[in-house]
């Protein structure tokens, strides 16, 4: 399936001088429903947190990202199409875990199938954050860094993982999935939450946060307060 490629398919950051959030969801809506979900489906990333990975790619422009949790390469797939639909060069580095580690979602002879041989997308195996320092500290004037956190949903893991990425790069942009917060009598995982929330806290109040709060899984983008 190729990428959808518009004449009319233009940049869709509006007002990139100011420190809102701000794109044009009618360009944005277009691709993902005539380039995106025909190649990724909506699951595990409804069409609001497609919207929002996307949206968050066109307005920062980051020459990096770093995920991990690979698995088939499925969210590594949607920023490799979004960095080539919209002329952003980006190069992708894709963890997971090494073939010795026995996880209930490893995904074996399946890590990153949607995204090999793609030459925007680096795969790699190890632990996510550490690694991904590692390429981080590698590439020196690397420009804005873009992660996505979508590995162990634990509150311990998550909490660990913004934590390091925030203090190593702390104009970093991060994106994080299952992020839904319910009460606590729901059953729901609301680790991811809290830990975004005791992060930030405790970094001081020098970053914003935009969520799609309309039913799970969700997915929380936290960011500078006010951005370049």
């Amino acid at each position: 399936m190729g990428v959808f490629r518009s004449k009319g398919l233009g940049d869709p950051v509006v007002n990139p001088g100011e420190s809102e959030f701000e794109v044009d969801n009618w360009t944005i809506s277009e691709f993902v429903v005539k380039s995106l979900v025909p190649v990724v489906g909506v699951h595990p990333f409804p069409l609001n947190e497609l919207m929002l990975m996307v949206g968050a790619v066109c307005r920062f422009k980051p020459r990096l990202i770093f995920e991990w949790g690979t698995h088939i390469g499925r969210s590594a797939r949607v920023f490799r199409e979004t960095v080539r639909a919209f002329h952003i060069p980006c190069a992708i580095h894709s963890i997971d875990l090494p073939d010795n580690v026995h996880h209930g979602e490893h995904p074996r002879s399946e890590r990153g199938k949607m995204v090999r041989g793609m030459q925007e997308v680096t795969l790699h195996q190890g632990d996510g954050v550490g690694r991904s320092l590692e390429l981080l500290r590698a590439n020196a004037g690397h420009g804005r860094v873009l992660f996505f956190v979508d590995g162990d949903h634990s509150y311990g893991t998550v909490k660990r993982e913004l934590d390091a990425i925030l203090r190593a790069e702390p104009d970093a942009i991060v994106l994080l999935h299952d992020t839904f917060f319910q009460s606590a009598g729901s059953g729901y995982n609301v680790g991811p939450h809290m830990a975004i929330n005791e992060v930030l806290a405790s970094l001081g109040g020098d970053r914003q946060t935009i969520s799609t709060r309309t039913g799970l899984p969700g997915m929380t983008l936290v960011l500078p307060r006010v951005v370049a």
